[in-house]
């Protein structure tokens, strides 16, 4: 930590300046003597900043807008906090408006990093494309998306994808547990999932329903993950789906789906979803970067720290890193 100490040249003129004030020089000798000293505070400043420099320290300044996917929020706002006391003068606003609304904003240029859970469809490029947006797709980590109940559920420990295809299609009426197998009981079904910006929507009716965006639309949904997580904890007879990360980080309030594609049940965990084993719905999560925006200092700066810290926040806020090699890619695309 730096310590501050009060300049010899700064003492003596703050003394001076108490001199006059006690004395019976005219005031316009004591205002004299207070500029003296504003100049001398400028003079200390720059000579500061000079040090900086010298020592090798980087000062950034500066405001870098994110928005997007609910999913790769965790990994950025980690990103963001740890940025930020090695720069506390950037200041890192990160929105969670879902993959589709951070892309619209994205695209118009209005963020300088976009998160998405998905990659980005050919009509958000093209807006890109209109605005002179051009852009990095950075790989960040994987994801597993998982299919949730509530706690008190001991009987939906696995769903086929036929199943989960036959409870969420369009036109579906199923709103009753039994209704996918006589065995289980008779219990109302109540439907939580992320709403229709969000990537994971896109991503889950495309690997469970054959098409993105197709759904039925009688469930309770949310762009913020935490609310689905309330809302699956607090019903019984819930069933919803979101990011990995946010069910580890609540895995004593709900249960886990394991997923048979035909292989059998199958958990996400570190090592299915960085296999692939977990099927259909396991996926890669992304930052979209404006290259124009990485002219700025500030924001090359936050990609590279990004880039060369996700393995450790990826892992740490739940999700898979990938390996070393990706990132490497990643920093090298961007230099």
């Amino acid at each position: 930590m730096r310590r501050y100490v009060l300049p010899v040249m700064l003492l003596s003129a703050l003394i001076a300046l108490f001199a006059a004030a006690c004395s019976a020089e005219p005031e316009v000798i004591v205002e004299e003597k207070i500029v003296e000293v504003e100049k001398i505070v400028e003079v200390e400043k720059i000579v500061e900043v000079e040090k900086e420099v010298d020592e090798g320290i980087v000062v950034l300044t500066g405001m870098i807008e994110i928005d997007g996917s609910s999913t790769v929020y965790p990994v950025t706002e980690a990103v963001a906090e740890e940025f930020r006391k090695e720069y506390p003068k950037v200041q890192v606003n990160v929105g969670v408006s879902g993959t589709g609304g951070g892309f619209k904003r994205f695209s118009t240029g209005e963020t300088e990093i976009s998160n998405a859970s998905r990659e980005i469809k050919p009509q958000e490029s093209a807006l890109a494309t209109e605005n002179n947006v051009e852009f990095h797709e950075l790989l960040v980590g994987l994801d597993g998306l998982s299919v949730v109940v509530n706690k008190a559920n001991d009987w939906a420990t696995c769903m086929t994808v036929e199943e989960l295809k036959l409870l969420w299609n369009t036109g579906s009426t199923i709103s009753n547990w039994s209704e996918i197998r006589p065995e289980w009981p008779d219990q109302k079904i109540n439907l939580y999932g992320p709403g229709t910006d969000s990537g994971t929507f896109d991503f889950f009716t495309d690997e469970i329903n054959g098409e993105a965006q197709v759904s039925r639309s009688d469930f309770t949904m949310s762009e913020d993950d935490n609310v689905l997580v309330i809302g699956v904890s607090g019903d019984k007879g819930a069933l919803g789906y979101f990011g990995y990360a946010y069910y580890l980080a609540n895995k004593d309030e709900i249960n886990l789906v394991s997923i048979d594609a035909g292989d059998g049940c199958v958990a996400p965990n570190n090592e299915t979803i960085e296999n692939g084993e977990y099927k259909p719905l396991s996926r890669p999560l992304y930052i979209y970067v404006n290259k124009a925006s990485l002219s700025r200092p500030e924001v090359k700066s936050f990609v590279e720290y990004y880039l060369v810290n996700a393995a450790e926040l990826v892992t740490e806020v739940g999700y898979v890193k990938l390996a070393d090699e990706g990132y490497q890619a990643g920093l090298a695309a961007i230099r």
